[in-house]
């Protein structure tokens, strides 16, 4: 099936509650069953499970430090990496590690993280989940240029085209806007990005309460390669209310980077890309919907093992596939389930622990769960499956669980914090985004390919909205600025994995979910976006100015 025929089946251009009308092709009806994509297989043989042990990312040290801030150096850089045993892969990376070092930051002190850009590509860094003035946002045409990259270069700003789908770039060197303001500068101004080369310096307050964040490429068109081939890492929030909690810390508080991936004979990363030389954005045809590989990492590894205790672990898990959903559950369950306790979403603590036997978790979302591996016999093996998976994605990873005594002082309580709860009475306005397909080529919000400047929204600052989104199928929308509090899902509560402070929800074809937000600290022009990064890159991007 070729990309417009893909695109004009079916529901192409339906609203919420329409897909189950209409005879829909095998793509659709995969689609419907939640889980989007298409398998890209590697040309390799894939190693036995639970073979190597799990790696954890290592913690970036700051290169000096005052009484308000701290800073740090990056360089992004191509390294060659032992991910599959055995073979060799070619990584973009952040500091020659994918994952790339874990940032971890403290609420309410600033960090200020300079960027070094060695790669053979410009790049564009976004701290997601983070509330971040606009020029430090990561805006997708904000370009860091490779060091040395002269004027004449042959990289330039894709556009969209009317189709839909981004096009070839138009804008020879790359060469900035002079007279343009920054995302932070005059408020309703159209925005079109600056071009820097070399380094690029982000700062980020730290005006919000602790949290899992993360950091990752957010470059105009080729988000999903860039972060396929490693431009990924933790960036991790602590303050005063959560340490003041009795939760696992130290060895026992453990980041988990899920990503799949696929390698070619070689043992690089193989990636549908439309054009090898990365110069044109997209995806060939069949991919179109996003790309699924046969592999599945956990911190760059593929199936690790983990030895724990039999205690209590904090897992923070980030989905950082570009696609695939995962519906986590451990095998075998503890006697009596509720195996999963989470305590945490995107946006930090929630008010109360829910327990789960299982959870699915969207491309970007995070979940803070707390494992009780006292509740293993000693010597247990606990596998973390992926019920949305088949054959090999079917598992993640290996828990041994010890057979060593151990002291375990660490409890969840029944109350975490208490949140504050946004009112939708407070809401002064009432906005809808339809999330679909076009008929011509591209992903839309509300109709509208992406275009760099064009705004869909002016939110005013300091002010609180109700933000309905809707779908023709799966889609992962993700809000740049502020977290948000879901308000409801098909006219109901909301569902079971939405508590909290969200910054990304996941909606499920033909659904339609509203959220609450509201706008704070910082003006300037921010995003909405699928992240599904295939969508995202055919054009599934909205602008919003907060004036």
């Amino acid at each position: 099936m070729n990309r417009r025929r893909f695109l004009g089946a079916g529901a192409a251009v339906l609203g919420a509650g329409a897909l189950g009308a209409f005879a829909v092709p095998a793509t659709a009806r995969l689609l419907a069953e939640g889980r989007p994509g298409r398998l890209l297989e590697s040309e390799v043989p894939l190693p036995d499970p639970f073979q190597v042990p799990l790696p954890v990312p290592a913690v970036l040290a700051p290169v000096r430090s005052d009484g308000t801030t701290d800073y740090y150096d990056i360089t992004q850089r191509v390294a060659r990496l032992e991910i599959l045993p055995g073979l060799h892969t070619e990584a973009w990376t952040y500091g020659g590690t994918f994952p790339g070092p874990t940032l971890v930051a403290r609420s309410g002190r600033r960090l200020v993280v300079r960027h070094r850009n060695e790669l053979p590509v410009p790049s564009v860094v976004h701290l997601h989940g983070g509330h971040t003035p606009a020029d430090s946002d990561g805006y997708p045409v904000d370009l860091l240029m490779p060091v040395g990259t002269s004027d004449d270069n042959r990289f330039a700003r894709p556009t969209a085209g009317p189709s839909g789908t981004p096009t070839a770039p138009t804008t020879p060197g790359m060469p900035g806007m002079p007279g343009m303001p920054g995302p932070g500068g005059q408020a309703g101004a159209t925005y079109l990005g600056r071009t820097i080369t070399g380094e690029r310096t982000y700062t980020y307050p730290g005006n919000q309460r602790a949290a899992t964040l993360w950091y990752h490429d957010h470059r105009m068109g080729f988000t999903g390669p860039g972060v396929w081939r490693g431009l990924a890492g933790f960036h991790l929030i602590h303050d005063d209310e959560e340490d003041a909690l009795p939760l696992p810390r130290g060895e026992r508080d453990l980041p988990l980077l899920l990503a799949d991936r696929s390698f070619a004979a070689d043992g690089s990363f193989r990636y549908p890309a439309g054009d090898p030389d990365l110069a044109v954005p997209g995806v060939t045809d069949d991919y179109m919907n996003g790309v699924l590989g046969d592999v599945i990492l956990v911190n760059g590894a593929p199936w690790p093992r983990v030895a724990v205790d039999r205690a209590r672990y904090r897992l923070r898990v980030l989905n950082a596939s570009n696609t695939r959903l995962y519906r986590l559950e451990l095998d075998p369950q503890p006697s009596g389930g509720d195996a999963l306790v989470q305590i945490g979403s995107d946006g930090g603590l929630l008010e109360e622990p829910i327990a789960h036997d299982a959870v699915e978790i969207a491309p970007a979302e995070r979940f803070d769960l707390v494992v009780d591996f006292s509740r293993y016999p000693p010597g247990t093996p606990v596998r973390l499956m992926n019920r949305f998976g088949g054959d090999r994605t079917d598992e993640v990873m290996l828990f041994d669980v010890s057979s060593r005594p151990v002291t375990d002082d660490t409890r969840v309580p029944e109350r975490l914090c208490t949140l504050e709860r946004l009112d939708p009475g407070a809401a002064v306005a009432t906005r809808v985004f339809g999330f679909r397909r076009s008929r011509n080529d591209g992903w839309t919000i509300n109709n509208q390919p992406y275009q760099p400047g064009r705004t869909l929204v002016r939110p005013a600052l300091g002010t609180t909205e109700l933000w309905r989104f809707f779908t023709d199928v799966h889609h992962p929308v993700h809000l740049h600025l502020n977290p948000f509090q879901v308000l409801s899902r098909n006219g109901r509560d909301p569902g079971p994995y939405d508590a909290g402070w969200k910054d990304t929800v996941d909606l499920r074809p033909a659904e339609a979910v509203e959220v609450l937000v509201r706008f704070t600290d910082y003006p300037g022009t921010y995003m909405m976006h699928c992240h599904n990064l295939e969508h995202e890159d055919m054009a599934m991007m909205a602008d919003f100015v907060v004036e």
